[in-house]
């Protein structure tokens, strides 16, 4: 029964958001690397980069999750973990160039220690399976991560992407070996917990957003055109709060409570998490240089990073509802591609043109994903 697959809930601790802070200065990084390197290069470096932070969170986030973050061995693992991440985070600025192990040991201590601690006390065989599993998948990927470290600088990008790729392709796939996945269906699991860390985690992301539209403000606060378009950010920003924690969060919540395999919604949205990140960092970067650039008659690069970053971000809620609740992805895919459309042009327009566009599409959207649809019945999941 649905029942047996989850425990007591609990709420978040003190310690678990103690620790998603220090993800605050990776999107600030991220931010920062793709506004200085503004080619496709810096961009691809970028992404690298993210995958690698939001494995790390995603995957200290579960294991916590899963064993309980009262337990002192937990805490200490989860206290470890946050500082790794501290100086993981702080390397990602010259991880490219003259400071590749700052950024890449760190990173592998936060995944390979978490997980040889969860292979030992996961709380049942099967998990336990799993996470020696997660291990055989970090095996393959860690040779490409240190070998790109200890290589030319121009030789590093390729390294580290194969292993971003890898971890990728483990964490999308649930870290699959020749005799099969592990099976997730009925284990224990308190998925209403694992969901609020999510939306916390989102929230600050947002709020990394919010911090860079405030910088902007401050070294431009004499520019009323400025002043104007940044309050357009701001209300653009406001919407895709409000496209997730309006009655979107509602189906989430009445989908993980009926749902005999909690595990895998959550495997769903931990999947999405690197999506909606990738869409925030593009359109912080994006909002950064359009503000800090408003006088050049076209909106360049940083306005089809403007519309783009909310496309993919809007795009991922689209995946995320239409494989789990079944409902309220339309309106985000349309939204997704009317961005995706507006961006191709955004090189070319001024930058007036490009943040009323984001603003119309994403008011638009906002309004029409909260109207009153209590009436309106919650789908089952589509899939098993």
């Amino acid at each position: 029964m649905v029942g047996e697959a989850r425990r007591t809930h609990r709420d978040v601790s003190p310690l678990e958001l103690f620790f998603d802070l220090v993800f605050v200065l990776a999107i600030g990084q991220l931010t920062h690397h793709l506004v200085e390197h503004l080619t496709w290069r810096g961009a691809a470096e970028t992404l690298v980069a993210l995958v690698a932070v939001c494995g790390v969170w995603a995957f200290t986030t579960f294991e916590v999750t899963l064993l309980d973050i009262e337990h002192t061995a937990t805490r200490a693992v989860t206290i470890t973990v946050m500082g790794l991440g501290l100086f993981m985070n702080a390397g990602i600025g010259h991880a490219f160039d003259d400071s590749p192990w700052l950024f890449v040991m760190p990173m592998l201590l936060a995944l390979v220690g978490p997980a040889v601690y969860a292979a030992a006390t996961a709380p049942t065989s099967r998990l336990r399976r799993h996470f020696v599993h997660v291990l055989i998948w970090f095996a393959v990927s860690a040779p490409f991560w240190v070998a790109g470290a200890a290589l030319d600088p121009k030789w590093r990008l390729w390294c580290w992407a194969v292993a971003a790729l890898i971890d990728l392709t483990g964490t999308w796939f649930a870290h699959p070996v020749p005799s099969g996945t592990t099976r997730t269906q009925q284990l224990p699991f308190d998925a209403e917990h694992m969901l609020e860390r999510m939306r916390l985690f989102l929230i600050i992301l947002l709020g990394e957003t919010v911090l860079t539209l405030g910088r902007v403000i401050a070294a431009h606060h004499s520019d009323a055109l400025t002043l104007v378009l940044a309050a357009g950010c701001f209300v653009a920003l406001v919407c895709l709060w409000a496209a997730y924690f309006g009655r979107a969060e509602r189906l989430v919540e009445n989908h993980i409570a009926v749902t005999e395999n909690p595990i895998r919604s959550v495997h769903i949205g931990i999947n999405v998490i690197y999506g909606v990140v990738t869409g925030l960092v593009m359109f912080a970067a994006g909002s950064e240089l359009v503000l800090a650039h408003i006088g050049d008659a076209r909106a360049g690069v940083g306005g089809v990073l403007m519309l783009a970053g909310p496309a993919i971000y809007l795009l991922s809620h689209a995946i995320y509802f239409r494989i789990t609740t079944g409902t309220g992805w339309v309106a985000r895919a349309v939204g997704a591609a009317l961005l995706g459309m507006a961006a191709i042009a955004a090189y070319a327009l001024p930058t007036y043109v490009v943040v009323i566009m984001l603003v119309v599409i994403l008011l638009v959207l906002a309004i029409h994903l909260n109207k009153d649809t209590n009436h309106e019945p919650i789908s089952k999941p589509l899939l098993p």
